[in-house]
């Protein structure tokens, strides 16, 4: 019998395959009007049939077969609503490089300047923290070729591939007269999607880029890290999302376990009524109940906004900051066999545990904080959010747009963060009654980066 099998994802920016479902195909009864449909829908595939064949046989050059087919099909795609689209072989096996948080690699985080690529930060025991690559360091060559002229992508392509292959950079560092020549052998990285530091002596901070394959397992090892540093005078956590398009939706849920002892996490509907998934709570709070505060922004989207709306419908954590993205839609991808790439398909709505779903709305935090943002940023620091976009699923009621995401690069002119402690160390905040974290009192008050 023929399985259908569907991958759902959740991110705002870009896709990440989420988790597995396999059902069986309906039977189906037509009547005459669903005949009539079905036939006006195959006049319909002629006259596309009749229009590929104009464009192939009189195009005023020779028109690419493939390329044809792909524009035909990203066009059907992107015209249902923004997170919908078709992903070529290259794209799909970028978002399960992206998924996974896992490839053959050097271990460096790097960014464009000046047409060259320039080191951001090697990551811990890898191959480049090992062979002491620096930050600042400017890469200028790779395997004898000019970087000039590359995209940023396109040298992180180059500089990925297969574990235990060799590789060689010629890298200008400041203070050195000489370029330096260092060849690495490709080892397994893993992208470091949480981390975390303590604030205040008695605080803990885990900040979550992205949701990926590794995000959970991160998260425990760093409050195992947190509460073995700080001890018994550990105040609480502030899990931070800010920023974090998304990722993985089973990542969501078991993060979201990680703070709850029972209940909904998130639900999920699609088309029809018998394809609702719910995702409900394990015993066992990997905090043992220690006050939580998430930090949020307008780039908080997606797989981020279901920890929050969670955590937040079970008052198990205060929410600080500006309204999130409002992205509420669920993707399936859909894999095209063999060298065809895949669809991303929106086939669901997803919904907190109150029931609320908050497309084109997003999470609203239970104390608002507004940063301080220089003049020559300001400008630029509002996203427009999910209702913004064009073509974007409606949904009732007024839907939002517009919404801070300026986070300050020093953690002193961070006013989210430090209302976050105020909280956890239970100061009232002046301008507004604070709610105290977990409680249901409410109130308001760069460059572009690669690993490889």
């Amino acid at each position: 019998m023929m399985r259908k099998t569907s991958v759902i994802l959740l991110s705002a920016a870009t896709g990440a395959a989420l988790m597995l479902f396999v059902t069986q195909p309906r039977a189906v009864f037509m009547g005459s009007s669903a005949r009539a449909a079905t036939a006006d829908t195959y006049r319909q595939l002629n006259l596309f049939g009749d229009v590929f064949e104009r464009v192939r046989s009189d195009y005023v050059e020779k028109p690419d077969d493939t390329k044809l087919i792909e524009s035909a099909i990203s066009g059907m795609l992107t015209g249902l609503d923004p997170h919908s689209s078709y992903m070529d072989a290259k794209s799909f096996r970028d978002m399960q490089v992206q998924t996974r948080g896992e490839f053959g690699g050097l271990g460096i985080e790097v960014t464009m300047e000046d047409g060259l690529i320039k080191v951001v930060s090697p990551i811990d025991d890898t191959p480049a923290s090992r062979a002491g690559i620096m930050a600042n360091d400017i890469i200028t060559n790779l395997d004898d070729e000019a970087v000039q002229g590359l995209t940023l992508n396109q040298a992180v392509e180059k500089m990925r591939g297969p574990v235990n292959t060799k590789i060689k950079l010629k890298i200008i560092r400041k203070g050195q007269d000489n370029p330096l020549d260092v060849t690495l052998v490709r080892d397994n990285i893993r992208v470091k999607s949480v981390r975390a530091r303590v604030e205040q002596d008695d605080i803990g901070y885990i900040r979550i880029t992205t949701f990926n394959e590794q995000t959970t397992e991160g998260l425990k090892k760093e409050v195992a890290n947190l509460s073995g540093q700080i001890g018994d005078k550990l105040k609480g956590y502030i899990i931070d999302l800010r920023n974090n398009p998304g990722g993985l939706l089973e990542e969501a849920v078991t993060v979201s376990d990680s703070f709850l002892e029972k209940g909904e996490i998130v639900s999920t509907r699609g088309r029809n009524a018998e394809e609702t998934q719910r995702r409900t709570a394990h015993a066992g709070d990997l905090t043992k109940g220690k006050p939580v505060i998430v930090l949020v922004n307008g780039g908080s989207a997606s797989a981020s906004e279901i920890v929050a709306g969670a955590l937040q419908d079970h008052k198990r954590a205060t929410i600080v900051g500006t309204r999130s993205f409002g992205k509420g839609s669920v993707q399936t991808i859909i894999p095209l066999g063999s060298g065809n790439g895949a669809l991303r398909l929106t086939t669901a709505r997803y919904y907190t545990p109150s029931g609320k779903s908050i497309q084109a709305k997003g999470i609203v935090p239970d104390i608002e904080v507004l940063q301080d943002v220089p003049d020559e940023l300001k400008s630029r620091t509002d996203t427009k959010g999910e209702a913004s976009l064009r073509g974007h699923l409606k949904n009732d009621g007024d839907e939002k747009t517009g919404s801070q995401s300026y986070v300050p690069p020093d953690a002193k002119d961070d006013k989210a963060l430090k209302l976050a402690g105020d909280l956890l160390h239970g100061i009232k905040n002046s301008a507004s009654a604070a709610p105290t974290p977990g409680g249901d009192n409410k109130a308001t008050a760069d460059r572009p980066k690669a690993a490889n």
